[in-house]
């Protein structure tokens, strides 16, 4: 009766502290995502302002965006557990305005591709931004802050999109205008992130009490079933070791971490769905990135910016705004993943592959914009079904 007593008020206030941290992490993605200058990268890179070739744009600069997240993702990993997903987001947020301080007044091929270096960290970095919330609140409202926090960075891109088409467009902005904008957005979203709370438990390094796991576990859920895939469905790990002080690991051993990280991976993919789904991840968001990197450039092929006007600003809102009503509505339907998940993968990635296809086959510009918003559009509903 007395553990009752003492349970029954504290989940109260723990059920009303995810809306702030949640709030801020959007306003964050939101502001962070507000670029109107990005569609517009390849003709801003192509023109007076850079003066760049083709060559050197499309083989020599854009290759150093994908190659550098390739190489940082899996140290990034590690240090978003071990710094506790805030630093990184904070990490992130820098590097974005590196990244854009020096798209405005860095020049020549080096320094473009040093920009382009900050740009992979930008992405890497977008795991504690992903994964922080889940520290922060309890398993069942996973799935619902997931759609809230993606909807934000997509909503925010369609934002800055709609913005930079209409300044390009209809007000004459110049692309340096552009670019000086979303400088601003992305230094705003930066102090936003300084007030977002420190999580005080983590994966790997930093655990949390086991008692209270499963205390929590059983008053919230009839079984638990995050337990099978290692997770004890709170942030924290189910095989974590308590210190001396009862409430969290002692001092960090790297290479008990890196065997417990080791046990969890051969732990969570013996679960076959688990290894179809992070399968499918891997290579989608590989094709993913590839396309969004040689989008305009593909584009730029079919109707030179020089010589006609183009709506890439438009289309990269029209895409990501359909997008974002998609990953908000993941969050409220209630389908049996385990059941129809692969069907939809298989399903959903043929109309990716086909999207693709024509954009890539058929040389008109229409034809690819409303190829490139299909795609667009069914990635980010399987990447947030699979988050």
């Amino acid at each position: 009766m007395g553990s009752w007593a003492i349970i029954g008020p504290a989940r109260a206030p723990r059920g009303r502290r995810w809306v702030l941290p949640t709030a801020l992490l959007c306003l964050y993605g939101f502001l962070a995502s507000l670029r109107p200058s990005e569609p517009f990268l390849t003709r801003y890179l192509l023109g007076p302002d850079k003066n760049l070739t083709e060559t050197q744009v499309f083989n020599e600069i854009y290759p150093v965006w994908t190659y550098s997240y390739l190489v940082l993702l899996f140290p990034v990993f590690l240090a978003t557990d071990y710094l506790r997903y805030k630093p990184v987001i904070l990490l992130q947020g820098l590097s974005l305005i590196v990244t854009w301080f020096m798209l405005l007044y860095a020049q020549g091929l080096l320094a473009i591709q040093f920009l382009e270096f900050f740009y992979g960290l930008v992405t890497a970095t977008e795991i504690a931004y992903y994964s922080y919330i889940y520290s922060i609140v309890d398993l069942n409202l996973y799935q619902k802050v997931t759609s809230y926090c993606r909807s934000a960075t997509l909503v925010g891109y369609t934002v800055g999109s709609i913005c930079g088409q209409i300044l390009v467009s209809v007000a004459n902005w110049s692309l340096f205008s552009l670019n000086v904008l979303s400088l601003t957005s992305v230094s705003v979203a930066f102090a936003t992130a300084w007030f977002l709370p420190m999580p005080q438990k983590s994966l790997f390094f930093h655990h949390v009490l086991r008692s209270q796991v499963s205390r929590e576990m059983k008053l919230t859920l009839p079984h638990p079933p995050a337990l099978s895939l290692g997770w004890d469905g709170l942030g924290g790990c189910a095989g974590s070791r308590l210190g001396p002080t009862g409430s969290e690991c002692g001092r960090v051993d790297i290479l008990k971490v890196l065997r417990e990280l080791w046990q969890d991976f051969l732990q969570c993919y013996s679960s076959r769905p688990m290894l179809c789904w992070s399968v499918w991840w891997a290579f989608s968001t590989c094709g993913y990135f590839q396309v969004i990197n040689y989008t305009q450039g593909l584009w730029e092929m079919v109707l030179p910016s020089q010589r006609f006007e183009i709506y890439n600003g438009g289309v990269e809102a029209v895409s990501t705004l359909l997008g974002a009503v998609a990953v908000f509505a993941v969050g409220y339907i209630k389908v049996s993943w385990a059941t129809w998940g692969e069907v939809a993968l298989a399903l959903f990635s043929l109309f990716i592959a086909a999207a693709v296809y024509v954009m890539d086959t058929v040389r008109n510009i229409w034809l690819c914009y409303a190829s490139y918003v299909i795609f667009r559009i069914v990635y980010m509903l399987l990447i947030t079904i699979a988050t």
